[in-house]
């Protein structure tokens, strides 16, 4: 038994499937044989269509714009605070070299 290479299609390719078989009435056996596909798989995109269908009527969040302005609040705060962080790091390790050059350490 031949094993035909995987197809993967695109998006838009099994969208246009799909509509031709809801919009244009074509049947799924005509589409299948069209396109080498097995039926199962058209009726799996179909059932894919289905379940995700109602994210297409949610309406848009108005708080997306907020959340981000505070996260991007949030991610200054942090940065001026890692900032500050890596100056005293900076002072403390210039201070320790100054006192091993003063004791005679190398």
């Amino acid at each position: 038994m031949s094993r035909r290479p995987r197809r993967n299609l695109t998006p838009d390719q099994k969208a246009a499937l799909l509509r031709r078989h809801l919009v244009d009435k074509v049947p799924v056996s005509d589409l299948c044989n069209e396109h080498e596909l097995q039926p199962s798989v058209f009726y799996h995109w179909l059932r894919q269509l289905f379940d995700n269908a109602g994210v297409v009527f949610e309406t848009p969040k108005r708080a997306a714009p907020v959340r981000e302005q505070q996260l991007a609040e949030r991610v200054e705060q942090l940065e001026a605070k890692l900032a500050k962080k890596d100056e005293v790091i900076a002072e403390i390790s210039e201070e320790y070299v100054k006192l091993k050059k003063k004791n005679g350490e190398p």
